[in-house]
């Protein structure tokens, strides 16, 4: 994360469609990863019972922020999903595929909350879409353990523009090594590109942000928790970020915002 918008704590009841809205965690160990962000944010995770598979709402003050549930598959290693709000998941499948992408999940119904579907982009970074139905997203963004940034992580920097300009009508607004996506006025989301100094492996991929008030302390508790540093913390224009992975090896951000 290069600059953006600074934020403050904001409750959210919708969001406009092509704004990301959600983000849940895919993991190995659904009560490992409950302890862990239990810890970290001072999330509750509740179970929504077995109609939802294992899935977890993860909650801060009483309010959802997030969620996390068990991986599709034992070949599926732990990842956070960003999901764009829609206003037509079955016509947001049409737009991505279209615009180059492809259907992971095709759109299914979510009992009582919404309609959902996962996507690889044009350059394989795997996002959702979410079409609410009672249920819009994070109640709380921006504020310590909620999310407050989302942002594509590519070495395909041509393709992804078109591809979201196609599919959300986002418009790229470019920054000194970095980018961010607008939806109109709103800044919505940003864009990385990876250089030589990236390892090889490391796909394309949208990483999520979660504020913290002390990114150095939250680098220790990660420690003490059992996850990983990837990037140690780091000053940007916005405040001190650092890449971290869980205790199951699912990679996240964090940074402390600088007018938090």
């Amino acid at each position: 994360m290069r600059s953006r918008k600074r934020c403050c704590s904001v409750e959210r009841t919708d969001y406009e469609p092509g704004t990301p809205c959600w983000v849940d965690l895919g993991t190995t160990d659904v009560e490992g990863a409950a302890r862990f962000y239990g810890e970290l944010f001072g999330w509750t995770a509740v179970d929504q019972g077995a109609e939802f598979g294992g899935y977890r709402m993860c909650e801060l003050r009483g309010r959802p922020v997030a969620g996390l549930g068990p991986v599709p598959a034992p070949e599926v290693p732990p990842n956070w999903t960003t999901y764009v709000s829609v206003a037509d998941a079955d016509i947001a499948v049409k737009a991505v595929t279209a615009a180059g992408g492809q259907a992971l999940v095709e759109p299914m119904d979510i009992p009582s909350t919404g309609r959902m579907a996962l996507f690889a982009d044009a350059a394989g970074a795997a996002f959702g879409v979410w079409q609410p139905r009672g249920f819009a997203g994070a109640e709380l963004v921006n504020e310590p353990g909620a999310l407050c940034w989302n942002e594509l992580t590519t070495r395909h920097r041509d393709a992804e523009i078109a591809f979201y300009q196609s599919v959300f009508g986002w418009r790229r607004e470019a920054q000194p090594d970095y980018d961010v996506w607008r939806l109109g006025e709103a800044r919505v989301a940003g864009m990385m590109v990876m250089d030589e100094r990236w390892p090889a492996d490391v796909p394309d991929h949208w990483m999520v942000y979660f504020a913290v008030p002390d990114a150095d302390d939250a680098v220790a508790r990660v420690s003490e928790l059992g996850g990983r540093i990837v990037v140690p913390p780091t000053e940007v224009p916005v405040g001190r970020f650092t890449v971290l992975t869980d205790s199951q090896g699912a990679l996240f951000s964090v940074i402390a915002l600088a007018d938090a």
